[in-house]
């Protein structure tokens, strides 16, 4: 049995999400608005939007059938 991979933690920006996930920003936002998509936060002082890469591996992860 393989052991897990330690994965660092991260904020991602939408270009690394849309890499990550193979999804358009407009399927990404849509996801998201329907509870379907882990939730984009406001990095503090810019008005940028950023994901934890955690949430977004997960999120890869359960789409593949990897994680119940």
């Amino acid at each position: 049995m393989a052991l897990p991979i330690q994965q660092s933690r991260h904020i991602m920006r939408l270009p690394a999400v849309r890499a990550a996930t193979g999804l358009s920003r407009t399927t990404i936002y849509d996801l998201m608005k329907a509870g379907r998509f882990p939730r984009g936060r406001r990095i503090a002082g810019t008005g940028a939007t950023g994901w934890d890469s955690l949430e977004i591996n997960a999120w890869v992860s359960k789409q593949l059938g990897e994680v119940a």
